[in-house]
């Protein structure tokens, strides 16, 4: 039962209407996951302009380095962010503040871990990957330096996530805007300028990077309601124990990007070259599809997050009826986002395609099928993305870890296996719409039983109001 004391002396994620809320948390969440998928995608339509499919191929070999980052980042920044709102809902101020700290500090260190281990081991990862003879130069030249803006990308990410609980989720939209505008800038002029070609394309992102960290690392110094204190940095087992719990799910989905990716490459080299697409035509056509689709996802991913703090607070603040409310208005428009996407994919595809340079008449055939077929199943991305915030947010890690795994690792990954041993390269592209329908028949499952226990809580909620009426 909701506790009627004035506004002005509680959080306003308690109170204020949620639609309201979730305008002013999910939009600024949705132009941050936006501008961070694309810098990648600016990164492939130039390019595609400057270099050609082999410099596309590239990118598509990178991905999963930026899967990798993406999934570390997102578990840190995921994890922490919830309970830290989880602690704000329950006045734990302090506590929230020594999550900061320690969040920081571990993205600090694995980044500057990754960017060791990945440039010791550059080639033999990206063999793994899927490069090929033709396209290693410029796959090399690109994730070399990537890797070494691999700590202020994470820092970038996670404390992103962390300003939108302390309240501020403008400042996670402006650093990532910046770096965005920043990065489009650059990205011509390395490019076609001083042709610098994938290089510059890398060199442009990892700037962009660095300045939008720097943004955030001043707001929490100086300026956050929650501050980046020296003391708060030892890490604590129970705080770190929390956050891994919490963001696990985030992690698997990306790591499960990751998997999904290299195994897809390897497979679409393989596939392709014993058929006259070829593999490096196929490898850039659906490097160009999934960045397409991470436009979709990221904006369902935005809206997800931008709910969280609300769910997280009103969950630690026992406000079954906001939970729910906040739930089915993120859904919602997500699941409209996707179908509006899904529309335009099956379309339009060739008008989506040539912002990303043109090709020979074997590479446009093929990406035009191979974005209608992928892509057939992502009307349903929405409600399964949110359903996962959902779950993560009121603290329920092993249901969102498994609807995490469910789409990528435990369904994507063995029917692009399968497949294509019967029905050779298309079957790659069939995986795709298998995945997400079946994935979100069970996901609705998972979320629809979830909200009967909103309905009883909120039963019993009313039923005690009503009691303490009568006495």
């Amino acid at each position: 039962m909701e506790q009627h004391v004035h506004p002005k002396t509680r959080n306003p994620l308690g109170y204020q209407p949620i639609g309201r809320l979730l305008m002013r948390f999910a939009i600024p969440s949705v132009i941050s996951m936006l501008v961070n998928a694309l810098y990648n995608i600016v990164d492939q339509i130039f390019i595609g302009q400057g270099v050609g499919y082999l410099g596309n191929a590239a990118t598509t070999v990178t991905f999963p380095l930026m899967t990798i980052l993406l999934a570390i980042g997102t578990m840190l920044g995921a994890g922490g962010s919830a309970y830290a709102a989880i602690k704000l809902g329950e006045k734990k101020e302090d506590e929230a503040e020594n999550t900061l700290g320690n969040e920081f500090l571990m993205l600090l260190v694995i980044g500057l871990l990754i960017t060791v281990i990945g440039l010791v081991f550059l080639e033999p990862i990206l063999n793994l990957f899927g490069a090929t003879p033709k396209n290693m130069a410029y796959s090399k030249d690109y994730a070399s330096i990537i890797l070494l803006g691999s700590t202020f990308n994470l820092l970038g990410i996670g404390l992103s996530n962390m300003a939108r609980t302390d309240g501020s989720p403008n400042v996670a939209m402006y650093s990532m805007l910046a770096g965005a505008i920043l990065n489009t800038m650059l990205d011509p002029f390395y490019i076609f300028v001083l042709h610098w070609g994938v290089k510059g394309a890398a060199i442009a992102t990892i700037t962009s990077q660095i300045i939008g960290a720097v943004i955030l690392l001043y707001y929490f110094l100086k300026k956050g309601h929650m501050r980046l204190r020296f003391d708060h940095m030892k890490l604590k087992s129970s705080i770190c124990k929390a956050i891994f719990a919490l963001g696990i799910s985030s992690c698997i989905t990306q790591t499960a990007a990751t998997i999904m990716q290299v195994v897809m490459n390897n497979s679409l080299v393989y596939y392709g070259d014993m058929t006259s697409t070829g593999g490096d035509v196929a490898l850039s056509a659906m490097g160009i599809v999934l960045k397409v689709s991470m436009i979709i996802t990221a904006i369902c991913v935005g809206i997800g997050i931008g709910a969280q703090p609300i769910l997280g607070f009103n969950k630690g603040a026992n406000q079954p009826k906001r939970i729910k409310s906040t739930y089915k208005r993120a859904a919602g428009i997500a699941t409209i986002t996707s179908i509006v996407g899904w529309l335009l994919c099956i379309t339009i595809p060739h008008i989506i395609l040539s912002l990303f340079g043109s090709g020979n008449a074997t590479f446009t055939e093929f990406a035009i099928r191979c974005m209608r077929i992928f892509m057939m199943g992502i009307f349903c991305a929405g409600f399964q993305i949110t359903a996962t915030s959902y779950f993560q947010a009121t603290g329920q890690p092993l249901k969102a870890s498994v609807l995490s795994m469910m789409r990528q690792l435990i369904l994507l990954i063995p029917l692009i296996l399968i497949l294509p041993m019967i029905f050779g390269l298309n079957g790659i592209l069939y995986a795709g719409p298998i995945a997400d329908i079946t994935s979100g028949i069970v996901v609705f499952g998972f979320i629809s039983h979830e909200m009967k226990k909103l309905d009883k809580q909120i039963e019993d909620e009313d039923g005690k109001e009503e009691l303490g009426v009568l006495e």
